[in-house]
């Protein structure tokens, strides 16, 4: 599969711009590896998306584990990584400093392996649940299933605060719940069950044994006990001098002022309009969020789209 090309990639740009506007300095070096390692792939791609992303079929059936670790990390367009890249730089901000550099990485792999491996199980159940073999099929692809976890582990850390999702206040502490529902009805394109599997796993970390397992995994290695010891408070890179950047404060000069909800709803529409003005060739696109490989699919299950549809998460 080929990436929707466009003469400029405005959300990549408008990325790299927000990048800029903090600093590199003020960006943690996890988070910022991070957000090197996505803009770096989605550039140059390890594989083709149909290759990389991850379902019950090719993953489990076929055996191609390797999926587990390409998915996470490739994304469908510029707007796609442009979204769930900011999201991460937010968070990235506020829980590497709270939980310390290694720690946070460690976390980072372990969400974005497990996540592929929920989310099979998901589809695999609502497949035998509703006796549709199709789910098995449906692939996903994208970082946002690990960004829903990390909502869940800094609404963990940072309790009592408002989140306001498509003009509903509640408590942030169910805003994920709310925002898996309006996305998934907003972009139906979008990978209901990847953004639940990110949610599962980030519960699994604050109230189940997730946290407890990972502690003993790392029970051997000095250097992950002394970041766990940094867990309750600020790590030692937030407390560099020249680390003067505050959360609160400048979230809003690299997100226009705009929410996370708000950001999503900006990039969805960026993404439509473009497909709008390019309406005199728009046939020979696939839809926003699907795709359906007819080099691989019969004209029968073309017309099911839901068969091998490919999903944004």
């Amino acid at each position: 599969m080929q990436r929707r090309q466009r003469g400029l990639n405005m959300g990549l740009i408008m990325l790299l711009s927000q990048i800029f506007q903090i600093g590199f300095t003020n960006i943690p070096p996890v988070t910022l590896g991070t957000l090197v390692l996505n803009i770096f792939l989605f550039l140059n791609p390890v594989k083709p998306l149909i290759k990389a992303c991850i379902s019950v079929e090719e993953g489990f059936y076929q055996k191609d584990w390797q999926r587990l670790l390409l998915a996470p990390i490739h994304h469908a367009d510029d707007w796609h990584l442009y979204f769930n890249m900011v999201s991460m730089l937010w968070k990235g901000i506020m829980l590497e400093r709270k939980l310390g550099c290694i720690w946070f990485a460690y976390i980072i792999s372990t969400f974005s392996v497990l996540i592929g491996v929920v989310y099979m199980v998901l589809e695999f159940a609502l497949g035998e649940f509703l006796n549709d073999p199709s789910y098995n099929l449906n692939c996903a692809v994208g970082f946002s299933g690990v960004l829903f976890a990390l909502k869940v582990l800094n609404n963990h850390y940072n309790p009592g605060r408002v989140s306001n999702v498509m003009g509903i206040l509640l408590s942030s502490k169910y805003a994920c719940w709310l925002e898996l529902v309006a996305i998934h009805l907003c972009s139906p394109g979008t990978s209901f069950a990847g953004h639940l599997a990110g949610i599962l796993v980030g519960l699994m970390y604050t109230m189940g044994p997730l946290k407890m397992i990972m502690k003993t995994c790392a029970g051997g290695f000095s250097s992950f006990n002394d970041s766990v010891r940094q867990s309750n408070s600020y790590s030692r890179y937030s407390n560099h001098p020249g680390y003067s950047y505050n959360t609160q404060r400048d979230y809003g000069v690299y997100t226009g002022g705009l929410t996370e909800e708000e950001q999503f709803e900006r990039a969805m529409r960026n993404s439509l309009n473009d497909r709008d003005f390019s309406a005199g060739r728009y046939h020979e696109r696939r839809p926003y969020g699907f795709w359906f490989p007819s080099e691989q699919l019969s004209e029968e299950e073309m017309r099911r789209q839901r068969l091998n549809r490919f999903e944004r998460r």
